[in-house]
């Protein structure tokens, strides 16, 4: 087997970051979503001049980022091959693993018969059972469930089964357990993608989520690029819901801080130190702050938090390193309803060595792990195409 191109790689997910629709939106209702797009003409610009840099600029119309004279980095798009547009499948296909049906979802809430199995192993009856904002239904009965001791149980466009509780009245660990429980029992065709604990704080009217929050996610189906490289003695360290995402599978050190400037400060703190393998981060706040509240202000800041911080990461990568930049899925907060959007996840490489290159738009996100897979000089994944070559690192 030759030897590893690469020493260490940074994969950077910036959740819910879309640019522009993918080919398929129309099918998901929303052709004309997008992400960084709409976002800049909301705030009549973004500043993003690291970014912007690297290529971003290159990829779509973004106002406030022209596009680079001489870009530092690789630049592409990614079309998400998978069913559905949700951080499962899509942090899933960029290790390799693709998605050939859509997990379930459950627009009217779920199955009578599954809701009285569950409630009846929890020894407590729940309240909602419908699809709806986090934010909202917990204002809306934070208070009768707080009364009466029973959590709320809810869900989304996206195939999640979740589950709130006032910190006082149900104890974080209890409300842990009921969803270990509720994860034992959603198999087979009621296989979701996540179990959600949601805790909240507070008083009626002034109820507040915290950052206790805690995913149960189904493991993936086959193995991922995260179990080669552990399996090949690789390191392989998570930094945010990576964790909750991969059902903790294929990982030797995670770390999950509550928000962007925790997981920023982890990731900067992993790369100042020596280690041989992947550092995989998500960055949250794009997603679950901002974009399903439709908050383009704060979504527009997050980014360029993160701008900020990037030129502190790219001075730690050593001549065998590199870092890639890259979403899950989109959500537009310009956008009608309060879910994610089918869009194309942009794709950004940097490092000493990276040739500066568009990378053009790949046809899956399974082409980041296949690229990552050949740099490590492990087999090959089952799916993706490599541009290791383009990256004039093979």
């Amino acid at each position: 087997m030759a030897d590893p191109a690469l020493s260490r790689a940074a994969v950077i997910v910036l959740d819910g970051v879309g640019i522009g629709y993918a080919p398929d939106a129309e099918a998901y209702g929303d052709a004309g979503a997008d992400s960084l797009g709409h976002t800049s003409q909301a705030m009549g610009g973004l500043s993003l001049p690291n970014m912007g840099a690297l290529g971003l600029g290159h990829l779509a119309e973004i106002a406030g980022v022209t596009p680079a004279s001489h870009p530092s980095g690789a630049y592409g798009r990614l079309i998400e091959r998978a069913a559905g547009k949700d951080s499962v499948s899509g942090h899933w296909e960029l290790m390799g693993v693709t998605l050939t049906r859509a997990m379930p979802t459950y627009p009217d809430g779920f199955p009578a018969d599954l809701v009285a199995r569950f409630e009846a192993a929890i020894g407590r009856s729940t309240l909602g059972n419908v699809a709806a904002s986090g934010v909202e239904i917990i204002q809306r009965l934070g208070a009768e469930s707080m009364r009466t001791g029973k959590p709320i149980l809810y869900t989304s466009a996206d195939s999640v089964f979740q589950l709130a509780a006032h910190e006082e009245v149900i104890p974080v660990k209890r409300l842990y357990a009921m969803c270990e429980i509720a994860r034992g029992l959603l198999t087979g065709e009621h296989a979701v993608g996540r179990v959600i604990a949601r805790p909240f704080i507070g008083t009626p009217g002034a109820f507040t989520r915290t950052e206790r929050r805690k995913d149960f996610a189904l493991p993936p189906p086959a193995p991922t690029l995260l179990d080669r490289l552990a399996e090949a003695g690789y390191d392989v360290l998570g930094v945010g819901k990576i964790e909750d995402l991969f059902a903790r599978r294929g990982l030797t050190e995670s770390v999950h801080p509550g928000d962007n400037a925790g997981a920023m400060a982890a990731a900067l703190e992993r790369l100042a130190r020596p280690f041989r393998g992947l550092l995989f981060v998500n960055l949250v706040d794009t997603d679950q702050v901002y974009g399903h509240r439709r908050d383009p202000r704060g979504y527009a800041a997050s980014l360029g938090a993160f701008d900020a911080w990037l030129p502190g990461a790219l001075a730690l990568l050593g001549p065998r390193d590199a870092l890639f930049i890259t979403g899950d899925h989109g959500n537009d907060p310009t956008w009608r309803g309060t879910d994610h959007t089918r869009e194309m996840a942009p794709l950004l490489v940097a490092g000493p060595n990276v040739k500066p290159v568009d990378l053009g738009v790949r046809q899956t996100f399974a082409d980041v792990g296949a690229t990552l897979a050949e740099l490590f000089a492990i087999p090959p994944l089952d799916t993706g195409t490599s541009f290791a070559g383009e990256l004039g690192l093979a």
